[in-house]
C-alpha cells in the first residue's frame, strides 16, 4: 500500500471521527438544554394546573410557527426518513428551534406527547448541515441522517448501545454498511458522555424480580408479546387517523392545534385526566411498583393519538413507554408474576411493534433493566413487531427483514385462495 492511499485513509478515519465528535457533542447539547427545559416547563405546570385552559393558546402558536415559517419541515421525523430513502435537500437547520418551541409550547400547556421526536429531528437537523460543510455526496448524507438519529435518541434516552442500533434499523439494515455500524455506534456514545458531562439525569427503572426460565413464564412472555403488538398497532392507526380527521376537517392548519386544545384543555382539566398530560413519567415509574388501572394505557393512546394528530409537537417513544407499562402492569392482576417484570416487557414490547425495531428495544431494554431479563425481553419485543401490523408510528418508515417477507408471504396466499 503507497503513502497517498494511506494518506487518503487517515484523512477520510480522521473526516468522519472529527464529524461524530462534533454531531455527537452538539446533539447532546441540544438534548441535555432540552431536558432541562422539559423538566422546567413540567413542573411549572404541575405546580400550576390551571394553565392546561391556555392549551388552545399553545396550539395556536404552534400552528403559526410551522405554517409561516416551518412548512418545510412539519413532515418530521417522516421528513428524515425520506430524505434517507431519497436525498434532495439538506435538512433546514430551522428544523431544531422550531420543533424544541413546539415540543416546550406542548408540554407546557398539558398536551399528551414524548421527547424522542425532538431529539432526534434537532439530532438530524444539526448533523445534515455537515453536508455543506464537508461538501458530502448524498450517499455520505444518508451517513449523516443515522448519526442524528444515533446521537438524538441515545442522549434523550440515556441509552446509546440502543440509539445506535434504533437509527440503523429504523432505516431498514439492508442497506447499511459496516462504516455507518462503527460511526453510528461513537456518535451515540458521544452524545451520551455529552450529557453526563452537563450532569442532566436520566429517569431510571428497574426489575428486581425475574423469573426463572421455564414453559408457562414463556407463555406468559408471549402473550405480552401479542397484547404490546396490538397495542402498538392502536396506537399507530390512532395517531395516523387524528391526523387525517383534522387535516381533512379544517384547512388552515393553525387552526386544527387550536380546536384540538380546546377538546383537550377541556378533557384534561375539566374531567380531571391531567395523569395523562406531557410525559407521564410519574404514571410509568409507578406501572412497576402498582397495578395500573385496566383503561390506563387506552386513554394515553387517545390523548397522545388526538395531541400529535391536531398538530401538537414532540414524539411517541415515552407516551409507548407509558402504554406498555401500563398495559404490562394491569396483566399483574390476572398474570401470576411480578408487577415491574411485566411492566418492563410492556415498556419495550409496545415500543417494539411501533417502530418496527425489536433488536434496538431489545438492547434498550437491557440498558435499562439489566441484562437478567434479556431473553424474554427479546421474545417479547420480536413477537410485538410482528404482531403490530405493517404501519408504525412512521408513516415514511420502509419496512423490511422478516416481517416484509412475512406480509408478502401472507399476501400472496390470500390472492391464490382468491
Amino acid at each position: 500500500m503507497n503513502f497517498k492511499k494511506l494518506k487518503d485513509i487517515f484523512l477520510a478515519i480522521f473526516k468522519w471521527v472529527s464529524i461524530c465528535v462534533l454531531i455527537g457533542f452538539f446533539s447532546g447539547s441540544a438534548s441535555a438544554f432540552f431536558l432541562v427545559s422539559l423538566e422546567f416547563v413540567t413542573q411549572f405546570r404541575i405546580q400550576h394546573d390551571w394553565i392546561i385552559w391556555f392549551l388552545p393558546i399553545g396550539g395556536l402558536l404552534i400552528g403559526f410557527f410551522y405554517y409561516y415559517w416551518g412548512e418545510s419541515v412539519v413532515k418530521g421525523n417522516n421528513l428524515l426518513l425520506e430524505e434517507y430513502e431519497n436525498p434532495k435537500e439538506v435538512i433546514p437547520f430551522k428544523m431544531a428551534p422550531l420543533v424544541l418551541l413546539g415540543t416546550l409550547l406542548t408540554h407546557l400547556f398539558g398536551g399528551s406527547a414524548g421527547r424522542e421526536g425532538t431529539a432526534v429531528q434537532m439530532g438530524v437537523a444539526i448533523a445534515d448541515q455537515f453536508t455543506k460543510i464537508f461538501n458530502l455526496n448524498n450517499s455520505e448524507r444518508k451517513t449523516l441522517i443515522i448519526l442524528g438519529i444515533s446521537s438524538g435518541f441515545a442522549s434523550v434516552f440515556g441509552t446509546p448501545l440502543a440509539g445506535a442500533i434504533f437509527a440503523l434499523e429504523v432505516v431498514y439494515f439492508s442497506k447499511i454498511n459496516f462504516k455507518s455500524i462503527v460511526l453510528s455506534l461513537l456518535v451515540a456514545f458521544a452524545a451520551y458522555f455529552t450529557v453526563e458531562l452537563w450532569q442532566v439525569k436520566h429517569t431510571h427503572y428497574s426489575i428486581s424480580v425475574v423469573p426463572e426460565f421455564s414453559l408457562i413464564t414463556l407463555f406468559y412472555t408471549s402473550i405480552i408479546g401479542i397484547l404490546s403488538g396490538l397495542a402498538a398497532l392502536l396506537f399507530s392507526r390512532s395517531t395516523h387517523f387524528w391526523s387525517s380527521f383534522f387535516s381533512k376537517t379544517i384547512n388552515f392548519p393553525p387552526l386544527r392545534p387550536f380546536i384540538g386544545g380546546i377538546i383537550l384543555a377541556i378533557a384534561i382539566a375539566g374531567f380531571g385526566f391531567t395523569k395523562f398530560s406531557g410525559l407521564g413519567v410519574p404514571v410509568i415509574v409507578d406501572s412497576f411498583s402498582n397495578a395500573s388501572p385496566w383503561y390506563d394505557f387506552l386513554l394515553k393512546i387517545l390523548f397522545t393519538g388526538f395531541t400529535l394528530g391536531a398538530g401538537f409537537k414532540g414524539g411517541e417513544v415515552t407516551p409507548l413507554f407509558f402504554v406498555g407499562a401500563a398495559l404490562g402492569s394491569a396483566l399483574s392482576l390476572i398474570i401470576p408474576m411480578p408487577i415491574a417484570f411485566l411492566a418492563g416487557l410492556g415498556f419495550v414490547a409496545v415500543f417494539s411493534g411501533a417502530t418496527h425495531t425489536p433488536i434496538a428495544c431489545t438492547i434498550m431494554g437491557m440498558e435499562l433493566f439489566g441484562i437478567g431479563p434479556g431473553i424474554f425481553l427479546a421474545i417479547a419485543c420480536t413477537i410485538a413487531y410482528f404482531s403490530s401490523g405493517s404501519v408504525g408510528i412512521y408513516k415514511s418508515q420502509i419496512v423490511k427483514g422478516a416481517k416484509y417477507k412475512l406480509y408478502q408471504k401472507l399476501q400472496r396466499k390470500e390472492l391464490e385462495n382468491l
